[in-house]
């Protein structure tokens, strides 16, 4: 049986931890796991085998940093080919299958790191191919602690095989990636990518776990996977140990089998007799049937927008039409105008930004897909993709960051061939025209019977129906006073016939008219009422909001008409004029401040600048840009930003500082700190971002980059005189070289602090290992370093 219907049939047991068995068969602190594949294939294909007779379905190959920025091509080769072989000799039976393991590349990507998403694409598809050319039965993406590097690592998978794809995600003590998505944001970026089971490992045990897989359960209409760690890591007689047993594990695995969840397994900490205890519990429990949610969702990088529930706003003003100073900006490549417009939406509470850039003289794929780029760095809303340009289209839906609105297709065929496609390979929510080959029809009839040919049609090519949302079309009510309520009977029709979402472009009905806002905003009353789900519309129109902010309380949507009266204070016509004790803490800060809380650089450049002229540097420096900092900080420690906002904050004040740097004198450094990852571990990302926020603070940073003996440590230490050194891992396997490197810096420094941070540390295991600090992020560090004398 091939793999994909034994995982539509059945309960699929995976594998558990490998770099805890290979520390008690002897790998040193900083080897390279995958190499034992060659130099130790019996310790492998025993570990393997050991898995599939405690009842393992499935075994992952010991590749899990197997990538081309660890080995050159031919070792890469050598790793991959050598760990089928082992994982081939360690069938005992029938229903065992090889999954191709794929882990995190180590490295953040662009804008927030060094590694672009394309380079990310190539890097994971040479494993991926390598995968393929030795046998793989399907792949399995684990660990991932990113959405964007999640994407990058299934497109490698979808472009280069055919084989089932699983994906699994290291979640948070938060119930949300290191770079904040949610489950339900996860759910809707890789089921539009379309893989074949869903889930969460590492970082937490079961019992921690539990919500994350549940919401998981509440959202998703494929298999969901869990593999959890063994509870949480210490060290007992000098040896890494966790503090969940098997059967305490097999107990909590199983009752989350019976809520639902079907593929399961094991991570960090756990061994061949955890999964033969979870076999043991679960051997004759009967797979949980999946249910279609069938929701119509899109995503950003931390959340999902569900339609359906109450209106979606979807923000019109990212558009040249009709606007002389926008369509400057784009000509002159003016990308922090379009920023701040991004902005300005968010703050006025629309739920989707629409992205539009076409203009004559300019490359729109190109432009489209920089602004795609940038927009979501510095704002967490989903996008819509605006474009008539299909190759556009088509390069800004890759890069996009989670599961967008494609704006748009129509019930032309050549619309549909071109569009349908991909949002099959991409993943999307699609604006769907009730126009055809002969036009916008004048009846109610003619657009729903577009709409029934659209989602027949989508059917063929993979696509259901809630991906489906239709634009009626709203035309000018001054040409045709007809054209309303046929454009809002198609609208109820579409809602009630089909079970399809809506949308509209409102303001297209006053064109032409005065008072245009009068117009709009009781046309949008109408609509809602006949069941539009959502509308592109300009959010800086008062008449508009009132009428979005009064029908939520209306309908119920709004608890005590707590948002209604919370907005009330902008829909007056005339109002009093507001102390500066009544503005909000948002409208009491100044434009610099303002523009490092929103990763706006060069606006945070300029307004310096500016300041500047009449300002002492360093009171900007302490009046303006620490205040900034020190408000994201917060905002991150509350779970209120996240680590991309952090980071677009930081480059921000950056871009602050360097004018502030050149209106000093040149002087010396403040407080030093050496950083490394230790040795043998590649992943860096922890690393840098304490380093550009260390920085941000005044702090001089030497960074050691990764892979780092503990000598190297310790003379760095010794030759800079730091007071603090600051350690990172990610993997079991290298957190003794960070015991060793602790031990060697104590021995020689002892006056240094030491703090360490990484996915697989707690406060305690961090102690026992000999820091004096576990931080649990970055702004952790800087709070403990300014404590450091």
């Amino acid at each position: 049986m091939m793999f994909r219907e034994f995982l539509k049939q059945n309960i699929v047991r995976l594998d558990g931890g490998m770099g805890t068995l290979l520390q008690a068969q002897g790998l040193q602190p900083g080897e390279l796991p995958e190499r034992w594949n060659i130099t130790h294939p019996e310790v492998i294909t025993a570990i393997h085998r050991a898995y599939f007779e405690a009842g393992s379905h499935v075994v992952s190959t010991n590749t899990f940093g197997a990538n081309a920025l660890k080995f050159e091509d031919s070792e890469l080769d050598a790793v991959v080919s050598a760990a089928f072989r082992n994982a081939k000799a360690a069938k005992t039976g029938e229903d065992q299958f090889i999954a191709l393991d794929i882990g995190p590349s180590g490295k953040l990507l662009k804008p927030f790191g060094d590694l672009d998403f394309e380079d990310a694409v190539a890097l994971f598809a040479k494993t991926v191919k390598l995968g393929v050319k030795y046998g793989a039965d399907l792949i399995f993406i684990e660990t991932m602690n990113d959405s964007y590097e999640t994407k990058a690592a299934v497109l490698a998978a979808k472009e280069n095989s055919d084989l089932p794809i699983l994906v699994s995600n290291a979640y948070g003590a938060d119930g949300k990636l290191m770079t904040g998505a949610s489950p339900a944001a996860m759910v809707a970026l890789l089921e539009g990518l379309g893989v074949d089971a869903i889930g969460a490992n590492c970082s937490l045990g079961p019992k921690q776990l539990a919500p994350v897989a549940k919401e998981l359960l509440n959202a998703a209409s494929v298999p969901v996977i869990l593999k959890p760690n063994a509870g949480l890591p210490a060290v007992k007689d000098g040896r890494t140990v966790f503090d969940v047993a098997p059967a305490e594990f097999a107990d909590e695995v199983a009752a989350l089998m019976q809520d639902g969840v079907r593929v399961v397994g094991g991570c960090c900490g756990t061994t061949p007799d955890y999964i033969r205890a979870l076999t043991e519990k679960t051997q004759n429990m009967t797979a949980q049937p999946t249910t279609q949610k069938r929701r119509t969702v899109v995503s950003s990088y931390t959340h999902a927008v569900a339609f359906g529930d109450e209106p979606i706003l979807i923000g019109e003003r990212i558009n040249p039409t009709g606007k002389k100073r926008f369509k400057q900006a784009l000509l002159e490549n003016d990308m922090d105008y379009l920023l701040q417009e991004g902005v300005h939406q968010q703050e006025k509470g629309v739920h989707v930004l629409d992205v539009n850039v076409g203009l004559p003289g300019i490359d729109e794929e190109a432009m489209l897909t920089r602004a795609v780029c940038e927009l979501q760095a510095i704002c967490d809303l989903p996008l819509q993709i605006d474009t008539a340009d299909p190759q556009a289209m088509a390069a800004a839906m890759r890069r996009v960051n989670g599961k967008p609105l494609v704006n748009s297709v129509s019930g032309k065929q050549e619309s549909m061939d071109l569009i349908f496609p991909l949002v099959k390979r991409y993943g999307g929510t699609v604006i769907a025209l009730t126009l055809d080959e002969n036009g916008i029809p004048d009846t109610a009839d003619g657009r729903v019977a577009i709409a029934k040919r659209i989602v027949k049609t989508a059917a063929a090519y993979g696509i259901e129906k809630h991906d489906l949302i239709f634009d009626t079309l709203a035309m000018t009510v001054s040409a045709d006073t007809r054209s309303a309520t046929v454009t809002l009977e198609a609208l109820r029709r579409i809602r009630e016939e089909l079970g399809c979402h809506t949308s509209l472009g409102v303001s297209n009905v006053s064109f032409g008219l005065p008072v245009r806002d009068a117009v709009n905003s009781t046309f949008f009353a109408l609509a809602l009422e006949n069941g539009l789900s959502a509308a592109i519309m300009n959010p800086y129109s008062s008449p508009m909001m009132q009428v979005y902010y009064a029908y939520r309380a209306l309908k119920g949507m709004d608890r005590n008409c707590e948002a209604y009266i919370a907005a009330s204070g902008e829909f007056q016509a005339v109002s009093a004029p507001v102390t500066v004790a009544e503005k909000t803490a948002e409208e009491q800060r100044s434009a610099l401040q303002r523009a490092i809380a929103k990763g706006l650089k060069d606006e945070a450049a300029a307004q310096t600048a500016e300041l500047l002229k009449t300002a002492a540097p360093l009171d900007i420096v302490n009046g303006e840009i620490i205040p900034a900092l020190d408000a994201v900080g917060k905002g991150f420690e509350q779970k209120t930003v996240y680590l991309p906002q952090l980071l677009m904050s930081a480059e921000a004040a950056q871009s602050a500082f360097e004018h502030i740097k050149a209106a000093l004198p040149q002087k010396s450094g403040g407080p030093k700190v050496v950083i490394a990852t230790v040795k043998g571990d590649i992943h860096d990302i922890g690393k840098n971002i304490v380093k550009l926020l260390l920085e941000n603070y005044g702090f001089t940073v030497i960074d050691l980059g990764r892979d780092v003996p503990p000598e190297a440590v310790t003379e760095a230490v010794l030759a800079h005189n730091a007071p603090l050194l600051g350690l990172s891992a990610l993997m079991t396997t290298t957190v003794p070289a960070m015991e060793d490197t602790i031990a060697a810096v104590r021995k020689r420094v002892p006056s240094c602090k030491i703090m360490v941070g990484g996915a697989v540390l707690n406060a305690e295991y961090a102690q026992r290992i000999g820091a004096d600090f576990y931080a649990k992020d970055a702004m952790e560090g800087v709070r403990y370093a300014e404590t450091v004398k």
